[in-house]
């Protein structure tokens, strides 16, 4: 689906963001009955952000309300609706069950099961937020990996019932060897194979090892290293267009978006801070 508005009935709405394969994200509004009974075949993952949300699944009525975690199994039935007449908003992810099994590798002797739908959770509800950070843009691959690993351990630690291993090593060659290459390509969007071929892991052991190493994932690293690049050359007097090339975003929007996540203010905000006398 592209992003805008794609269902309008009364005061109903859907956004979804531009379609990608193995991850998709909405964001909704519904009053009243919002889903008949249906079934995915991904995870649904997501979050109520106000009103009630309520929904049959696996033979019981559920409830969700603001700040609680949903997460609904693969080719499991189950409907949606409103708890009350204020109608409920929420985001949603639909994430494919390979991405999961990928990314937990020999963790997991199974994909993860969670017996409840609705749990709070601050660090997976921090994953999914971050998902939803830039709806208008599709998820670069390394924010994809990224955003798997998180939900994919998440999803590990809410299973009481998982066989798990754990590994806690870091390869720092490996790691540096990954830092490196982003730093050299800043202009560039960084596929996740490339540093595959640079760090000698695979994306899911590296964006675990990446984090532990330097407390950040690749995509957040390589994100902040293009914000310093586009302040610097704002400083130095260079057009936000054109800063917004340089550094690598895709537009300028999208600088603006993401600068203002980094830093509180906008580029043009910096600009003037920085020019003012």
């Amino acid at each position: 689906m592209t992003p805008g508005l794609e269902r309008s009935c009364a005061n109903d709405w859907v956004v979804a963001a531009p379609w990608q394969t193995g991850i998709q994200r909405i964001e909704a509004y519904f009053s009243g009955e919002a889903y008949a009974p249906h079934r995915h075949d991904t995870y649904s993952i997501g979050y109520t952000i106000k009103g009630v949300q309520s929904f049959d699944y696996r033979g019981a009525r559920t409830d969700s309300v603001a700040g609680q975690v949903i997460v609904l199994h693969p080719d499991e039935i189950h409907t949606g609706e409103a708890g009350t007449e204020a109608g409920f908003h929420y985001r949603m992810l639909y994430v494919e069950p390979s991405l999961v099994r990928e990314a937990l590798g020999e963790r997991a002797c199974a994909l993860p099961f969670l017996r409840d739908a609705v749990l709070t959770d601050p660090l997976l509800m921090q994953a999914i937020h971050a998902a939803f950070t830039d709806m208008d843009t599709s998820l670069e691959a390394v924010a994809i990996d990224e955003l798997t690993v998180l939900l994919a351990d998440g999803l590990l630690a809410n299973d009481d019932s998982a066989r798990r291993t754990t590994r806690h090593l870091i390869d720092f060659n490996a790691t540096n060897r990954a830092k490196e290459y982003l730093d050299g390509n800043l202009d560039q969007v960084v596929q996740s194979k490339e540093l595959e071929k640079v760090s000698g892991l695979d994306r899911y052991a590296l964006s675990r090892q990446f984090r532990r190493a330097f407390g950040t994932s690749p995509y957040r690293y390589l994100t902040m290293r293009r914000l310093d690049q586009a302040r610097g050359d704002i400083a130095d007097g260079v057009p936000l267009v054109e800063a917004a090339m340089r550094a690598g975003f895709s537009d300028q929007p999208h600088m603006t978006r993401q600068f203002k996540a980094g830093y509180g203010i906008s580029p043009g905000q910096w600009q003037r801070l920085v020019h003012k006398n």
